[in-house]
């Protein structure tokens, strides 16, 4: 009599970096603990920036603790099956650079990312809210004094994020919204045994 074939096992809950600037904040212990309590209840888990182990008694130069802290999560990031990002302006119109890297590297690698903390209306608005901007003769939106062109196209951040990445209005939303997209790949992967992106990332 023919065995009938199990199930496709998952022998893992899903793993998300959860990038951000909120590392700079006063209380990010407590931002963190509230976001890795909201993966534990989608049935995933949070994976919150590493200081790669550094700990008070470090003796090293200040060089060979940000590149520690750098391969630390470029580690976690490939280990992670997905990205949430806070996207919140930070010190200026744009996001936490750092954060935009990471953002960048995970879709490199495959990895779906969903990002939060950006307001509604464009990037344009936001901009000619704070700095006189004209209409040149082409109709091109340009700073007044530098001549620099903002961009346009009505997205709400530069538009390599906003075409990378799905744009949502919370923290809540956004690992809601990775763990519905995290769940269609783990369908996709039962029929290959193979996470979509994965062989990009190095984890097969």
């Amino acid at each position: 009599m023919p065995s009938i074939p199990s199930p496709p096992s998952f022998p893992r809950r899903p793993r998300v970096y959860l990038a951000g600037p909120d590392v700079f904040f006063r209380d990010c212990a407590s931002i963190f603990r509230a976001l890795k309590a909201e993966c534990e209840r989608l049935g995933m888990v949070g994976l919150a920036p590493s200081d790669a182990g550094i700990d008070e008694g470090f003796d090293g130069t200040d060089d060979s603790r940000a590149q520690r802290i750098y391969e630390g999560n470029i580690r976690l990031i490939r280990e992670a099956d997905g990205v949430v990002a806070n996207l919140v302006p930070f010190r200026g119109h744009e996001p936490d650079s750092g954060t935009v890297f990471e953002v960048g590297f995970a879709v490199a690698l495959g990895k779906p990312v969903v990002g939060y903390g950006v307001a509604e209306g464009s990037y344009a608005q936001r901009v000619c809210a704070t700095v006189a901007c004209v209409s040149d003769g082409e109709g091109v939106l340009r700073e007044a004094d530098s001549g620099v062109m903002v961009e346009g196209l009505g997205q709400r951040l530069n538009l390599m994020l906003t075409r990378s990445t799905v744009l949502v209005p919370s923290a809540r939303d956004a690992l809601a919204r990775l763990a519905e997209m995290l769940g269609q790949r783990a369908s996709m992967r039962g029929t290959t045994g193979v996470w979509p992106g994965d062989a990009i990332a190095g984890n097969v």
